[in-house]
């Protein structure tokens, strides 16, 4: 009875032993498919949720005459956008979110006064003034379509955006440095505290060229030698997109 348990119990270990690779193979085939097959789920239904940074070069459109930009006048903007694709291969979307813009304009408008009575004059351009601009920080709202190459095995792709953004002033600071003095006006009454405009952007990857162009005046009551200041805002540069 001995012998008979014995030899039952060798066949039983040798049994196992061959069917060690087997359990093993099949437990790392098991491990190896899991993941593949998630990432296909996942990755099929991409959003381009960005965010986005901006470098532009700012000028001003329907000057009043005698009316000149001095120096180069900069744009900062940065934000982020959520995207919601609107066909099965996700290469046509629409996109909205919340950002941020500064600009500055190096202009020859002297602005005097107080904020809430400001008074606009043409600078001579000989004037020996060592300073003047206005600068703007905006909250921003960007609302734009989107067409582009991308697939959910690439992030490197073509693409083409545009829509329409609007702007609400958060703050706003003029300064004219003369010899005779210095006059600095914050939260000018005489700005647009909402503005809006159409812009554009394309290119590849992460590097992208854009343009904004402003619809509505940046000021919305004010005048220099008799004639309304109704100058609006044209700024092209680049812009970058980050995943």
């Amino acid at each position: 009875m001995n012998l008979l348990q014995n030899q039952f119990r060798e066949k039983l270990f040798l049994s196992v032993l061959l069917l060690l690779p087997f359990f093993s193979a099949f437990a790392q085939e098991e491990i190896q498919t899991k993941p593949e097959i998630q990432e296909i789920k996942v990755d099929s239904l991409y959003r381009e949720d960005q965010f986005y940074f901006g470098f532009n070069y700012n000028t001003l459109q329907q000057k009043p005459a005698g009316v000149k930009q001095q120096k180069f006048s900069i744009g900062i903007s940065g934000g982020f956008l959520r995207d919601m694709p609107i066909n099965k291969t996700r290469t046509k979307a629409f996109a909205t979110g919340l950002g941020v813009s500064y600009n500055n304009y190096n202009q020859n408008i002297g602005i005097t006064g107080t904020a809430q009575d400001a008074v606009y004059t043409v600078l001579d351009s000989d004037l020996d003034f060592d300073k003047n601009n206005f600068k703007q920080l905006l909250i921003d709202v960007p609302i734009e379509f989107r067409w582009r190459t991308s697939t959910y095995e690439s992030y490197k792709f073509w693409r083409i955006y545009g829509g329409m953004k609007f702007s609400y002033l958060a703050y706003s600071k003029s300064v004219l440095k003369v010899n005779q003095g210095k006059t600095v006006i914050t939260n000018n009454a005489d700005f647009n505290k909402f503005l809006y405009g159409l812009y554009l952007s394309a290119g590849y990857n992460t590097l992208n060229v854009y343009a904004y162009y402003g619809l509505n005046p940046i000021f919305k009551s004010a005048e220099v030698d008799g004639q309304k200041i109704d100058m609006k805002a044209l700024s092209v540069g680049v812009i970058f997109y980050i995943l």
